[in-house]
């Protein structure tokens, strides 16, 4: 092993053939500030064109998770002191790694064991090999903030089957990996048991086959999805034009698990809601990857210069930890007509590519 560089949050070095990038925050789930999109974003660069790289390895210290997100904590001090260009300038570094990352020329495996949400979507989710194991627990939470799906999330749930993509924006929910497999976020189910040696063969494996194959060697069958095929209650109810429509269509069919989804959107962010739909639907129309991220980068900055329900859903979540935000507004029946058009209109000061 060779130590090439390392920082507090993020250690860098290579295995023998494998260029391996470890997030080291375990005790914020390895949760991304600036520092640690900007050394992956470094190593990537360097690796670029280094031949003795010819794979690389996304993964998490800590058995908690591969990563959490963002550090929203971080982004609402920044934003309450009056300093919200250093959230801008956050994202912009954290969605040109994303696209990095899809774009990279060399095959990048990523490990999304355990805890994979928001921020850590964006890394794992658009590697070209997507790993989860029997703890893995992949979702978008950010509506649970007052906030909107971002990091491409928006172009992974507008590619899910049915209207799950819908479902699982504005609810937040968490799929475990065979559902992360059956919805289009991750491509391979490995037993956590099993990473160690994976990682060794990916590194020294002396076969001239790709990572793929030697991935192949590990991979097993998952217990079948409870997500997919969509179950037909939330197709019926996601399909619907508007999140008023979707409601009353969950308050309609009556049953269980329809009127708790129904209940769980009433009491989530409207604004939140209603950007997040319009996000999703206008990701799955887009032409690509980077298209998506300008789509939540607009949406993204309308909320931290324009809008106060995202500091004030990180105050109740996070920060105090009240669990009772005041929402503006605080129902659905009080957003106007097409609610989501100044987010989706936005224009950013700096461009995001």
């Amino acid at each position: 092993m060779t130590e090439t560089s390392a920082s507090d949050r993020v250690l860098v070095r290579t295995e023998g053939a494998l260029g391996r990038l470890t997030l080291q925050r375990p005790e914020a789930i390895n949760a991304l500030d600036l520092g640690m999109v900007q050394a992956l974003t470094a190593a990537l660069d360097a690796w670029r064109t280094d031949t003795d790289v010819q794979i690389v390895l996304l993964d998490g210290a800590g058995d908690r998770g591969f990563c959490a997100g963002g550090d929203v904590r971080a982004l609402h001090a920044q934003i309450v002191s009056g300093h919200p260009e250093s959230t801008a300038e956050f994202f912009r570094a954290e969605y040109a790694l994303n696209a990095m990352i899809a774009e990279y020329p060399k095959p990048i495996v990523a490990f999304a064991d355990g805890i994979t949400m928001g921020g850590g979507i964006g890394l794992a989710g658009h590697a070209a090999i997507r790993i989860v194991t029997e703890r893995s627990k992949l979702a978008m939470p950010e509506t649970r903030i007052g906030f909107t799906p971002d990091v491409g999330g928006t172009w992974l749930l507008g590619r899910a089957p049915g209207r799950l993509g819908e479902y699982l924006a504005l609810t937040g929910g968490s799929m475990n990996g065979a559902d992360a497999i059956a919805l289009g976020f991750a491509d391979y189910y490995v037993p956590s048991a099993n990473l160690d040696a994976l990682r060794e063969a990916l590194a020294f494996r002396a076969d001239p086959t790709g990572p793929s194959e030697i991935v192949l060697l590990f991979d097993e069958t998952p217990e079948p999805s409870e997500l997919s095929p969509s179950p037909e209650w939330i197709d019926e109810a996601f399909s619907a034009d508007t999140v008023v429509e979707i409601v009353e269509r969950l308050q309609a069919q009556g049953t269980t698990d329809a009127t708790a989804t129904a209940e769980l959107l009433e009491g989530l962010a409207p604004t939140g809601l209603v950007v997040t739909l319009d996000a999703v639907r206008e990701a799955r129309a887009a032409s690509g990857l980077r298209e998506a991220l300008e789509g939540e980068y607009r949406r993204v900055l309308w909320f931290v210069h324009e809008h106060p329900d995202l500091v004030e859903g990180i105050r109740a979540q996070l920060v105090d930890k009240d669990r009772n935000p005041k929402w503006q507004p605080a129902s659905l029946a009080e957003l106007g007509t097409d609610a989501g058009a100044d987010a989706r209109a936005y224009v950013p000061v700096t461009p995001l590519f």
